[in-house]
């Protein structure tokens, strides 16, 4: 158990550091660059994303991506994919469509509730104009690289599974229902093929 003087110096220095950690996003920010504190603690300075910037990420994944006025669009496989960003409102969301709305029963809505509570992490299932979609929505200017690149997998990765496991590939936050549903469905189908 540490002492009242060693847990002082402690809560200091926690204190201090954090104030450091302050100075040093306002330095870079003013700067118009971002900080990075991903790595072992320390501030890093990283690029601000930009709709260039991201432009010439999805022209990595489709070099025959198109943009018009903010979106771009592409292919990956067999989904076409828009990004859609605003810089002066610091936002970028991907969407991908799934189905007709109006196709969806009420088990597949409720299932879209629960996944997006547990199973679909950041990426979400939504319906906007009649359509069904897959979209992960994200502050533009911190979006880092790798955070794009893991959003867009588990975009399609919520588009894929829809019907099924309603699942982003990543994790299942314990909390909720889709692990026991998927559990129960698992052991359904052993049963079945029991007989």
């Amino acid at each position: 158990m540490k002492s009242a003087s060693q847990l002082s110096l402690s809560t200091r220095l926690g204190t201090w550091l954090t104030c450091i950690s302050v100075l040093l996003t306002l330095s870079a920010c003013s700067a118009g660059k971002d900080v990075d504190f991903a790595t072992n603690g320390l501030a890093t300075e990283r690029e601000v994303m930009t709709g260039q910037r991201l432009g010439e990420l999805i022209r990595q994944i489709d070099p025959n991506a198109t943009m018009a006025a903010n979106t771009w669009r592409f292919e990956a496989g067999d989904k076409v994919i828009a990004v859609v960003f605003d810089e002066s409102a610091d936002r970028m969301r991907i969407i991908i469509p799934i189905t007709e709305a109006d196709k969806v029963t009420h088990e597949q809505r409720t299932r879209m509730l629960q996944a997006n509570f547990d199973s679909a992490l950041d990426a979400r299932y939504a319906i906007a104009q009649d359509l069904v979609w897959g979209t992960y929505i994200h502050p533009l200017s911190p979006l880092t690289e790798t955070e794009f690149l893991l959003g867009l997998g588990q975009t399609i990765s919520v588009v894929e599974t829809f019907g099924d496991t309603y699942s982003s590939g990543m994790f299942v936050f314990g909390a909720g229902d889709s692990a026991e549903i998927q559990r129960q469905r698992i052991l359904d189908l052993l049963r079945k093929r029991q007989t």
